[in-house]
């Protein structure tokens, strides 16, 4: 697997090519009841997440090196216990959303992962965060960006029907070494080595 640091306009590229993805099949969307890959959750609450995670991106690409994120990585705490968190605060933050539709959740989705991408070339050597001794940049940060829209797009797929792959995969996987370094990548191919490694079962819905 590739562990040198992922290519800046790769990045920067792979990064719209996930948000273009996400609008795309947002407009497909007719039923956002259905289910998706992730679990316990319809369309429309993967579409909430994703305006939560947006903005919380947004809100640390702003404050780095002194986020949110940066103070939970700094405690240097298990992996279980960095993924209890995180999904706790998803959690929390998808209970208190406004009863909005699923295409103004994606709207404001959009609003905020086109800051993040007019702020983010300017700031890539920035610190974002330290983990377990690791200095981690505002770019580093952005391949864990990438990721987490491609992932998303995929379920967004899966949920209504057909299947997605993101063009640049060998991308993702430098992006995941340096994005997510609290979480081992599978082996496999690339691209179901990445959805593997996130939890996600690449066959689903799985046959009855």
């Amino acid at each position: 697997m590739e562990r040198t640091p992922p290519d800046r306009c790769r990045v920067l590229e792979c990064y719209q090519d996930g948000v273009r993805a996400i609008r795309e099949l947002a407009g497909r969307a007719g039923d956002w009841n259905v289910p998706t890959p992730c679990s316990d959750w319809q369309l429309i609450d993967l579409a909430g997440h994703l305006r939560c995670v947006a903005e919380n991106f947004l809100e640390y690409l702003q404050d780095a090196p002194d986020s949110r994120l940066a103070k939970l990585f700094a405690q240097e705490a298990a992996t279980a216990v960095l993924i209890r968190q995180q999904a706790r605060q998803n959690a929390a933050e998808l209970a208190v959303l406004p009863p909005e539709s699923g295409p103004e959740r994606i709207m404001a989705f959009g609003v905020s992962a086109g800051a993040y991408a007019d702020l983010m070339p300017d700031m890539w050597d920035r610190t974002h965060l330290i983990y377990r001794g690791t200095k981690y940049t505002v770019g580093d940060h952005a391949g864990a960006a990438c990721v987490e829209w491609h992932l998303h797009a995929w379920d967004m797929a899966r949920a209504l029907g057909t299947d997605y792959r993101p063009r640049d995969p060998d991308l993702l996987v430098s992006a995941w070494h340096w994005g997510v370094p609290h979480l081992p990548l599978a082996s496999g191919e690339g691209w179901e080595a990445v959805l593997r490694a996130s939890g996600r079962s690449p066959s689903w819905p799985e046959p009855a």
